[in-house]
């Protein structure tokens, strides 16, 4: 080959030249430039095809452009894309309000309220829980991460990137451990009870907290999941001191985890469960889904937002319902993440460096450390995700210092898939010296 030759430009450098406009603070795992999506999987505009277990974090629960969603949104766009609640009824939203609640776990009479993302759902339902108590301080959990807004940063401790630098931040908030088995041990419960007990008898009152925010499974913290007993006992003692339950279901929500909300796996009723995520299969919208006595603490015009609510994203919401329903989508989130799971934890065995290969449904996590001090292995994170992306297999890391690598597949994923996505995990495995 002529060493003078000149490098022929494909559609990716091309567009990749334009991303000077696009601000640094939105770091990018990949440089794909992506045409299309299908199902599980991405095309690029040079038409090399990736599986995609990120689902844009969560989000395309149902897989990349559903023939039936993308249908609904099409409808409905060519209809009437916004028509704001304040001032009009419209047909999706009305159908979405009656809908929803019935999926409010512990089957008591809910209501809903639309917003457009997971912080801004996060801070209505802390606004809720204040008017409804009250009460000034919130209870929160180290590792938690429930958004990037000002009230949020407040409650958000997964990583100081997320609040760094932007104190002071929301007073009357407080944390306690989450209970982590993994570096807590067996008592991992104990632990959190009993810093529990400690904070109300050192920092605040109990009957002055409004409520407890926590991720039912952690999510950007590590992909955590908690003795079961963990949320029944926070019920206890919300019951026992007046205090709301609140979950933060934005990344555990429809289907992900297996049940259709994750709190659902310990039979806690909560009092408002927060949503965002896969509730549209993209599309920008979120909620709060509360007891209705609970909900009506709101007096007209103390809350909402131009485009919470939105005619078309509420289309999507019915049709992504839809299909999780029809598809028996929450059935295969389990019966894959079972696959999922068994197949990782076989392909680690021998592995040294996987401290755990846990998750529920398809939220699944394997976290890097060494064996012997569980000290975090963030650089074998970045070469197991190196090393899928060489394979056209996309992956993300969490945890608090990155340590974990998460597997977020689309709840439509096939066996084929989740089991060529642990063949390529394993052999990263290797290839990193894990």
């Amino acid at each position: 080959m002529d060493q003078h030759a000149t490098h022929v430009l494909t559609d990716t450098d091309r567009w990749l030249a334009r991303r000077d406009g696009v601000p640094s603070v939105w770091a990018r795992y990949t440089d794909l430039v992506v045409e299309r999506g299908s199902g599980s999987w991405l095309e690029t505009i040079d038409g090399e095809r990736y599986l995609d277990y990120t689902s844009g974090i969560g989000v395309t629960n149902t897989g990349h452009a559903h023939p039936r969603v993308a249908a609904a949104i099409a409808a409905q766009a060519a209809r009437v894309i916004h028509a704001q609640q304040n001032i009009v009824y419209h047909q999706p939203g009305l159908a979405l309000h009656e809908r929803l609640p019935r999926y409010f776990p512990g089957g008591a009479e809910a209501g809903l309220f639309l917003s457009n993302s997971g912080a801004e759902a996060v801070e209505a339902a802390v606004k809720l829980a204040k008017a409804a108590t009250r009460r000034p301080s919130v209870v929160a959990f180290r590792g938690g991460f429930h958004g990037r807004t000002h009230g949020t940063m407040a409650l958000t401790s997964s990583g100081i990137k997320y609040r760094g630098h932007f104190e002071p931040l929301l007073g009357g908030v407080h944390f306690v451990p989450y209970p982590y088995p993994l570096r807590l041990g067996p008592d991992a419960l104990r632990v959190t009870l009993d810093a529990l007990d400690e904070l109300f008898a050192t920092l605040v009152y109990p009957d002055d907290v409004a409520a407890f925010v926590v991720e039912p499974v952690l999510g950007e913290g590590g992909y955590v999941v908690p003795p079961d007993g963990f949320l029944p006992a926070l019920r206890e003692v919300a019951d026992r001191h007046g205090i709301l339950l609140v979950v933060d279901e934005v990344q555990t929500g429809f289907g992900r985890t297996g049940r259709f909300f994750a709190t659902e796996w310990t039979g806690a009723a909560p009092d408002v469960v927060i949503m965002a995520k896969g509730i549209a299969s993209g599309l920008p919208l979120s909620g709060i889904l509360a007891r209705r006595p609970l909900l009506d603490s709101f007096a007209p015009g103390s809350h909402g937002g131009t485009y919470g609510g939105n005619a078309v994203a509420c289309a999507a919401a019915l049709a992504t319902l839809d299909v999780i329903e029809d598809e028996g989508l929450v059935a295969n989130a389990q019966r894959q993440g079972e696959r999922l799971l068994s197949g990782l934890r076989a392909a680690t065995a021998g592995h040294p460096c996987v401290a755990e290969v846990r998750g529920r449904g398809l939220m699944v996590g394997l976290e890097l450390a060494e064996p012997e001090t569980l000290r975090p292995r963030s650089d074998l994170v970045t070469g197991i995700l190196k090393g899928a992306l060489d394979r056209r297999l996309l992956l993300l890391s969490c945890g608090t210092l990155g340590q974990v690598v998460r597997v977020i597949p689309p709840l439509v994923t096939t066996d084929d898939e989740i089991d060529l996505a642990v063949q390529v995990i394993g052999e990263t495995l290797s290839e990193v010296g894990a």
